[in-house]
């Protein structure tokens, strides 16, 4: 099993930036694909971005393409999502997620760990 918490959330206006941390503990974590999640209260958990084990493949929703970067440094048992040019949008409760099964994906039903989340809110 893993561990994982989730920071680095808050308040940032329009346009502006914020960094998210996932720290793991417990099994190896590279032996994890790694994944960003986000919620909206009433709506789906829709998938961010995902990672493969060695950090050498990335995936994107297309809202975020191009704005979110995601990043994992296995040395250290973090994930990051690094978020630029934020949107009204992109307010949502934020989840990392991990899977020892398969290669990347969206799917939310293939993550079998999850953090507790951190809120992201930006304001108009």
């Amino acid at each position: 099993q893993v561990q994982l918490v989730e920071s680095g959330g808050g308040l940032v206006q329009t346009g502006g930036h914020l960094s998210l941390s996932c720290a793991a503990s417990g099994r190896t974590f590279s032996s994890y694909v790694m994944g960003w999640f986000r919620q909206t209260p009433g709506k789906e958990r829709e998938f961010v971005a995902a990672i493969d084990r060695r950090g050498t493949s990335v995936y994107y929703a297309n809202s975020v393409k191009g704005r979110f970067t995601i990043s994992r440094d296995n040395a250290r048992n973090i994930l990051y999502l690094q978020m630029n040019t934020l949107e009204p949008e992109d307010t949502a409760v934020y989840y990392c997620a991990a899977t020892a099964q398969g290669d990347i994906d969206s799917s939310s039903a293939l993550y079998n760990y999850w953090g507790q989340g951190t809120q992201v809110t930006v304001s108009s």
